[in-house]
């Protein structure tokens, strides 16, 4: 199989046409166009961010009045304007949410990821990865989204991403799956977009 070939797809070239960092924007776009899901003035943390895309796509949809959190374990460009800010830490540091926090002022409307795991190739062992990625930005969520709040997080599919929709369904008000047509036909990745966070502690 020819892997650059696979890569190298319409939507990648477009990316590069169009000055994306990745091809991943496009989902994005694709996503927030049929959903509404972002406003000007919005706060939204980017979990799991590099190379940016989705950052790029997000920060003249949110505007001045708006601020992206940026936040991956690699390293990541920045993208101009004193209303994003990157931060390099693992999901988990039990400090970042206080910093994000204190970036925005408040609490953040929205919380996205298209952080994937590194895979194995075994198909079970990648969905747990990525099921376990997918609980630490949920518990991220947990402590930075306001009430009302929306979770989107990109998941393998398979029975541990059943599992994970449930857990979100106990803390959310509606729960969903989208794949974007953007998404390669032969990937098994899907979105769950949660909308109506109700904080329970």
């Amino acid at each position: 199989m020819n892997v650059m070939y696979k890569r190298k797809d319409s939507y990648y070239l477009q990316a590069k046409k169009e000055g994306y960092r990745s091809r991943a924007a496009y989902k994005l776009t694709q996503i927030v166009q049929a959903e509404r899901m972002v406003r000007p003035g919005d706060f939204i943390i980017d979990a799991g961010a590099s190379p940016g895309g989705w950052s790029q796509v997000l920060l003249p949809l949110v505007g001045r009045k708006g601020k992206i959190a940026a936040v991956d374990i690699l390293p990541m460009e920045p993208l101009p304007g004193g209303n994003f800010r990157f931060f390099q830490d693992d999901l988990s540091l039990p400090s970042l949410p206080g910093r994000i926090l204190e970036f925005f002022g408040r609490k953040a409307d929205l919380v996205v990821s298209d952080a994937a795991p590194n895979t194995t190739g075994i198909a079970f062992t990648d969905q747990a990865r990525s099921a376990d990625l997918v609980r630490i930005v949920f518990s991220l969520a947990r402590k930075t989204l306001s009430e009302g709040g929306t979770l989107l997080a990109k998941i393998f599919e398979g029975p541990e991403a059943d599992a994970v929709f449930k857990e979100l369904q106990a803390e959310f008000g509606k729960v969903r799956r989208i794949r974007p047509a953007a998404t390669r036909k032969e990937s098994f990745e899907l979105y769950l977009l949660a909308k109506g966070f109700r904080k329970t502690s």
